[in-house]
């Protein structure tokens, strides 16, 4: 909201207009204000975020950065580099799991990513869409959690309010628009079952991350 363009002034007064040129209420418009102004500050924080994910090549300081960013990262967890945020401190990733390069990880609203999961690149995930019949286009926030054993490829789309259940498999390219039961294996747009894991009992760990990636 900037206050200059959303201010109308004529001779029955001062008046505060929302983007669709409605008048709104002192009240809405100092929320929307200290929105705004949250907003900027959040936009300041991404950028020095993404400076260090996509300049940095030592998985140990990026982790750190991320922390102080707002990511709660478990013991042995990795980032490659690249990755991007929306809103950090929404995002809790739990023990030994590894997130490609370029992935796209949406902390509007709560995600969480369980223990031992394998991310691969340029996979994103959100929580956060517009309400297509909303008059306002307004946005729909939903959580989203990934079980632990979990196996995304690459380039994959987890959309808002989906959980993936344990040890399930998403195959590369699938576009995720409901709950994957634990162990089933889906593809494709949208994604459906189109087989099922035979490993039942998960005891593995990951390897290693590529170093100064």
């Amino acid at each position: 909201m900037n206050i200059f363009s959303n201010l109308k002034i004529d001779k029955s007064g001062i008046f505060f207009i929302d983007k669709d040129g409605d008048s709104i209420g002192f009240n809405i418009a100092i929320k929307k204000i200290i929105n705004r102004v949250f907003n900027w500050f959040l936009d300041l924080k991404l950028f020095f975020t993404h400076i260090v994910s996509f300049h940095v090549p030592f998985h140990s300081i990026r982790k750190y950065f991320f922390g102080l960013m707002g990511v709660k990262i478990g013991r042995g967890s990795v980032m490659h580099m690249g990755c991007k945020f929306f809103e950090p401190r929404g995002i809790y990733v739990g023990e030994d799991t590894i997130i490609g390069s370029s992935a796209f990880l949406d902390g509007r609203a709560k995600l969480t990513i369980g223990n031992h999961v394998d991310i691969a690149s340029d996979v994103m995930i959100y929580n956060s869409e517009h309400d297509i019949n909303d008059p306002k286009f307004s946005a729909i926030e939903e959580e989203v959690f990934i079980e632990d054993y979990v196996f995304i490829g690459p380039r994959a789309i987890i959309l808002p309010g989906v959980r993936i259940g344990k040890g399930a498999i998403v195959a590369a390219g699938a576009v995720v628009t409901k709950d994957v039961p634990p162990s089933a294996i889906v593809g494709g747009v949208p994604a459906k079952v189109i087989a099922e894991r035979k490993l039942k009992d998960f005891k593995y760990k990951l390897g290693r991350p590529r170093l100064f990636q």
